[in-house]
This record gives C-alpha cells, structure tokens and sequence, in this order.
C-alpha cells in the first residue's frame, strides 16, 4: 500500500473540507443538467470532459500544434512556436527545449467544482516531454493563474516527470495532482476552465510527442462519512492477473521506498496485462535479474513523481497505462457502486482509492492511510472482488471485501480513524484503463460515464 506520505495526507485533507462545505451547493445542484457525466443521480457531483477527436483538436488556439488524423487521432508539434530553457529541479540541469502550445476551448462544468484532476494520454519519444497547465474562472468572476498539472515524460531519461508544490492564488491551491479550493464554506466554486498542452522537443529534430487525450474530471462532492447503500447488480469476476506489491518490498527503494509503497503501478501493471499489453525485453532490461515480476519494477519506476517522491500520483499512473498500444486511460470519480458495476459488467476492471482502519474492512487485515486496489468483479451476494495488492504474494491478491463496508469505504470523504480523529477520503476516485476501440457495450458505458 502507499506509504501515509504528507503530500496525499494533506490532499485527502482538502478534499474532505472543500466536500463538506460543499454538501449543501451539491444538494441544490441535484437536479441539474449532467453534461458530460453520467445520467445517475451521481452525475450532479462529478463532470468529465476530455478533448480526443480530430475536430476537438482542431478547436482552441494553436501555437505550433496541428492536429492529425487516423484510427487514433493526436497533436503534434508542426512548427515549433518558440525555443526555452529548462532546469529541472530534480537534477539541476539546464536545456534548450523547442516547443508548441495548445490550449482548449472553455468547458464550463455543469459542475461547480470545488476539485479538479487533469490526466492525459501521450506518446513521447526520447528527446521529448509535455507539460499540463489548469486555467479556471470562480464563481464571483476572477481566475486563477495558470496552474501546472503535471510536467511528464513517458521515460526518465531527458526530464524527471514531476507535479509543481507550492501553487496557490490564496484561494486554491494545487495538491500534487488535484486543484482544491481552499475554503469551500465561503460558496467559492470553479465555474469553468481551459487546458494548456506544451510540447517540448529537442532542438533541430522532428520529433514529437503525440498526444492522443486530455482532459479533466470536475466534482462538487458532498460531506459524508457515509453513502447510501446499493442494491447488488452485476455478477461477474474478469480474469485480471494477480500481482503483490510486497513480493517488491526492499527492492529500488529509490522508488517511493520499494514495493511497500508500489499498490499503484502494482494495480496499474495488473489490468495493463489485463488487455493483452506488457512490457518489452528492452523496457525489462534494466531491471536486476532474477527479481520476481520485473514489470511491476518496471511500473514503478514509470509512474514515479520525483517531487511527491511516491508512486502514487493519479495522472501519472493513468498516462503509463496510456503508453501502451492503443490503451486509453482516464482519472475520474464515481458515485456509486451501480456504475462500477456497469464497467465490470462490460469487462472493464477499476483501479479504485480508498482510506480505512485496521478493523473496518473485514478480511484485509491492515489499515492505511491512502491504497489503491483493482476491483475486478462481484459475487451473487453483490460483495467485491479485488485483486489487493497488499497481499504476502500473488496467490493471496484476490479477495473477496464486503459489499457495505467495501462501498462506504470507498466513497465517503470523511472518516475517522483509530483513535477517533477525523480523517479525509478520497469520496470514489479512480482510475479506469480501456482500449482506444472499445466494443459496442463498453463504449456505452463509458459515454454513460463522461469518459468518451
């Protein structure tokens, strides 16, 4: 499981603040149009809208960027706009980088939104990397300044992918990977927003990075230390496969200190091969021979944000799983368990966030302050079944977790922990990795969800 590391305890904290002060707006937006949501009487909490056509990339204004066609269509750098210097400052060297800029029409969320994430899907070639900036308007008028998301490369060789600390207008502030308004009891919402894509190469070369999605998930989710209960729906288990972050524990500790720390890119790696997709000898090679599931090594090193110094960023786990042959990859929120089973049900698997102490989840026998696990499917009962990645071994990954403890888990922002304290939730953040051609039904669901 992710170490209780302060960055994500923090964020967690902001979450469940700006949610509570947010029940009531929330409440009285239950009745509004769900845009790009889902249709359940969730979508009034959460709105993606995500940019990956031919035409939504020739929308907005373009610098450099031109937009291509194909059974998976991008944006690529053309002519490049201008040439800067970088110093990254995880290795404090400095280089000349040519880039192009795109930035997105306004979406203006059906959702005022008191968090937003950002994820994308790129590929990008040695000697290039791309950077994820956040522009949104508040309820009574002003913006906020741009924000960086995320600056990323698939590999870790020409930059340090990397979130940007200590971004705040005094009224929001960015946690890691998540846009956070500060005091949500002041009614202060984020109305709209615009992306800003920057493509960087290496200078006098025709490379580039193609990006083929990008976009955000905009919520207004309410406080709760408990969410209502489901009826059981969908009974069907996918045969995800089976990996323990702590077969890993003590190795790259460089890595968010080893496997301990790994349930992310563990998950990730899981439904990654879920679809047929792994790593190559080459990709493998770096890794020291003889060590268990060297793909898992593999995915942590992929995912790693050298400033939260952890595995754990969500955009970052998304944009890995998106390297792959025709994979897409979105970070979202989901209201309820009826639609995760809509996405088992049409054979895609979840990577899900949650929180809890020791005792409340019967059957996992630990308690953390931040884990991801992959829910790959539900018994006739309606409980869940996970594939835990905070397990002694791969045999002992797949569990079966109790639908209405599971559930609540899950989904609420607030909890308390062991000794009473008030502690934050993730309020049903995800991860949901699927093919770029998705069968008629998966395609449903995902529409149904905001995600296509």
């Amino acid at each position: 499981m992710n170490r209780p590391t302060s960055r994500r305890t923090v964020l967690a904290a902001a979450i469940a603040a700006a949610a509570g002060a947010g029940a009531v707006a929330s409440t009285a937006q239950a009745a509004a149009p769900s845009g790009t949501s889902s249709s359940s009487p969730a979508a009034s909490l959460v709105d993606n809208r995500f940019w990956t056509t031919y035409s939504d990339w020739r929308s907005g204004a373009a610098e450099g960027t031109r937009a291509v066609a194909g059974h998976r269509a991008g944006l690529v750098i053309s002519t490049p706009a201008g040439s800067t210097d970088y110093t990254d400052p995880h290795t404090g060297t400095t280089r000349t980088w040519e880039y192009a800029t795109w930035t997105s029409p306004v979406h203006r969320s059906p959702v005022p939104a008191t968090e937003v994430i950002a994820s994308w899907n790129a590929q990008t070639p040695q000697g290039t990397w791309i950077q994820v900036e956040l522009r949104g308007s508040y309820s009574d008028g002003t913006q906020t300044p741009w924000y960086v998301m995320g600056r990323w490369a698939a590999g870790d060789t020409d930059i340090r992918r990397t979130s940007v600390d200590d971004q705040t207008d005094g009224r929001s502030t960015i946690w890691t990977d998540t846009f956070s308004v500060d005091d949500a009891a002041s009614g202060l919402r984020l109305v709209s927003y615009r992306l800003r894509l920057t493509l960087y190469r290496t200078p006098g070369t025709r490379l580039t990075p193609t990006v083929h999605r990008l976009g955000a998930m905009a919520s207004d989710v309410p406080d709760r230390f408990t969410v209502p209960a489901t009826a059981p729906g969908v009974t069907r288990e996918l045969a995800v496969p089976r990996y323990s972050q702590n077969v890993h524990v003590g190795e790259y500790p460089e890595y968010d200190n080893g496997g301990e720390a790994w349930c992310s890119p563990t998950s990730s790696q899981m439904i990654i091969e879920y679809w047929g997709r792994r790593p190559t000898a080459e990709d493998l090679a770096w890794v020291k021979p003889g060590l268990a599931d060297p793909q898992v090594c593999h995915a942590a090193r992929q995912t790693f944000d050298y400033q939260y110094e952890g595995c754990g960023n969500w955009p970052f786990n998304a944009a890995y799983a998106s390297t792959y042959r025709d994979m897409s990859a979105a970070v979202t929120r989901l209201g309820s368990l009826t639609e995760l089973e809509a996405l088992i049900g049409a054979g895609i698997p979840v990577i899900t966030s949650q929180s809890f102490f020791k005792g409340e989840l019967t059957g996992a026998g630990y308690g953390t302050s931040g884990h991801l696990m992959t829910v790959i499917g539900f018994t006739a009962e309606g409980d869940v079944i996970a594939n835990d990645p905070a397990s002694p071994d791969n045999d002992a990954v797949r569990h079966v977790y109790v639908r209405r403890e599971w559930e609540n888990i899950w989904l609420r922002t607030k909890r308390y922990d062991a000794n009473g304290a008030v502690r934050g939730g993730t309020g049903g953040v995800c991860y949901v990795y699927w093919p770029a051609l998705p069968t008629a039904r998966q395609r449903l669901v995902l529409r149904s969800l905001g995600l296509l």
